[in-house]
C-alpha cells in the first residue's frame, strides 16, 4: 500500500515539474520573441533616421502660398511617399516625405498645393514640374497597373517622383493631360515659363525705319 502510494506521489511530483518547466518555456519563448519585435524596430527606426540624414542635401520643402488663386483640379486621395526619379525603391525620408497619409491637390497657377492632415503640407511649384506618370509602385508600395499618379519635379539637385492615389482613380488621366508626360530615364526638361513662351508666341515689333526703305 505504502509502494502504491509512493509511486502516485512521485508521478504528481513529476507531472507538477513539467508544467513548471512548460510555463518557464514559454515565457522565455515570448519574451524572446517580444525582444526579437523591439530589436527590429528599433534598426528600422536608426535606419530612417539615417537615410532621413544622408538625404540631408535636400532642401526645405516650399511651403503653400497664402493666396494659390483659383485652382484649375482638385483631387483627393492618399499621399504614398516620395523616390528619386526613376528607382520606386529609393524612398526619400527627409523633411516629412516618407511619411504616407491622406492627401488633398490643388492646381493652381503657382502649381500643386499637397495638404496632409497629420503631416507636412508643401507646394510642388509649377516651373519645377517636369510631369505626371501612371504608375503601379512607389516607395515599396505596389498597387493595380495604373493605380498611383507619379508627379516628376524637381527639388534642389534632385530629381523627384511623388506618388498618389485619387478616391476616384478615373481622375489621374486628367491631371496627366494637364501636367504633361514623362518617362523614366528620358532626360526631363525645365518646364517653360509662361512668360517666355508668351514673349516667342507675340510677333516682333514693328521698325518704322522698314517703311522708310520700302519708300526709297
Amino acid at each position: 500500500m505504502r509502494t502504491a502510494l509512493t509511486s502516485e506521489d512521485g508521478a504528481e511530483t513529476v507531472r507538477r515539474s513539467q508544467e513548471v518547466t512548460d510555463w518557464g518555456a514559454r515565457i522565455a519563448w515570448v519574451v524572446g520573441l517580444l525582444l526579437f519585435v523591439a530589436l527590429v524596430y528599433w534598426l528600422m527606426r536608426e535606419g530612417w533616421k539615417w537615410r532621413a540624414t544622408l538625404q540631408g542635401d535636400l532642401p526645405e520643402l516650399p511651403a503653400p502660398p497664402a493666396e494659390p488663386g483659383p485652382a484649375r483640379l482638385r483631387m483627393a486621395g492618399r499621399y504614398h511617399g516620395s523616390t528619386t526619379a526613376g528607382q520606386w525603391l529609393d524612398r526619400i525620408a527627409a523633411h516629412g516625405l516618407g511619411a504616407r497619409s491622406r492627401a488633398v491637390l490643388t492646381l493652381t497657377e503657382e502649381g500643386v498645393t499637397v495638404v496632409r492632415p497629420g503631416a507636412g503640407d508643401f507646394l510642388i511649384p509649377a516651373d519645377r514640374i517636369r510631369g505626371a506618370r501612371p504608375e503601379k509602385g512607389i516607395a515599396g508600395k505596389v498597387l493595380t497597373e495604373g493605380g498611383l499618379l507619379v508627379i516628376t519635379w524637381q527639388h534642389g539637385e534632385r530629381l523627384l517622383d511623388s506618388g498618389f492615389r485619387a478616391d476616384r482613380s478615373a481622375e489621374h488621366a486628367r491631371w496627366i493631360e494637364i501636367l504633361g508626360s514623362h518617362t523614366p530615364g528620358e532626360p526631363a526638361e525645365p518646364a517653360e515659363p509662361a512668360d517666355a513662351a508668351a514673349a516667342e508666341a507675340a510677333p516682333a515689333p514693328h521698325d518704322p525705319r522698314h517703311d522708310k526703305e520700302g519708300v526709297r
